[in-house]
């Protein structure tokens, strides 16, 4: 949901953050690897009970997660290993801080059965992503929905500043997860049942993605700064 309404305004805010860190010799494989390392400690330190410290570094985990991006336009690194990479990444940083979550709730909560809940949300958030790479690879399309992962990390912040909403926090994520899993079942579903999938349209969907792909990269590296006298 975000992900589509706020994604060209944010990618323009952050260019020229990302033209910034191309000076400082960074790859945005740099930028992802700190990403993940920050998702560690908020996972930990939400697992030993200081919330307050976890929402912080859950926060500063998520800002190399937006300008490695940003990054990667602005040094012209764009590529299909990056893009694996950084996804993968997601995936674990995701599982690592949800397994936080879940170790807090079985060590420190009054119902320590409520981890199941953090694991329940854990696994229906990989079944969406594993719906879009599916998808993908077939030459559909699966994004949107109402509980990507944009949601998801602001959701899990509004329940670490307060704890007594981090449970139904978790409840409403799970829920949207699971409406979400749905969404995308049947956009794909409706999607497959106009014509039945070949590998030459395969290649044709995914031809036109890279050069769309490509057209934007090379866009915004073509414009001409103007000088100021």
């Amino acid at each position: 949901m975000f992900d589509g309404s706020f994604r060209a305004p944010i990618e323009k805010a952050v260019r020229p953050i990302g033209n910034a860190l191309r000076r400082t010799g960074l790859t945005p494989d740099h930028l992802t690897i700190v990403g993940l390392v920050i998702g560690v400690g908020a996972a930990l330190a939400v697992g030993s009970g200081r919330l307050l410290l976890g929402l912080i570094l859950v926060i500063l985990a998520a800002l190399p997660d937006l300008l490695d991006g940003a990054l990667a336009k602005a040094s012209q690194t764009s590529s299909q290993r990056g893009a694996f990479f950084d996804s993968t990444v997601d995936r674990v940083t995701d599982t690592v801080l949800l397994g936080g979550v879940a170790y807090y709730l079985a060590a420190h909560h009054q119902t320590p059965e409520l981890a199941v809940l953090a694991f329940a949300v854990m696994g229906s958030s990989s079944l969406i992503s594993y719906q879009r790479a599916k998808a993908e690879s077939l030459g559909l399309d699966a994004k949107g929905g109402l509980m990507e992962r944009a949601e998801r990390v602001v959701l899990l912040c509004i329940g670490l500043l307060w704890e007594p909403l981090l449970v139904p926090v978790l409840w409403v994520m799970l829920v949207l997860t699971v409406i979400t899993a749905g969404q995308r079942f049947v956009k794909v579903w409706k999607q497959a049942a106009v014509a039945p999938v070949t590998q030459e349209r395969i290649d044709q969907r995914r031809s036109r993605r890279q050069s769309r792909r490509s057209a934007r990269i090379e866009g915004r590296h073509t414009r001409v700064p103007r000088r100021r006298g």
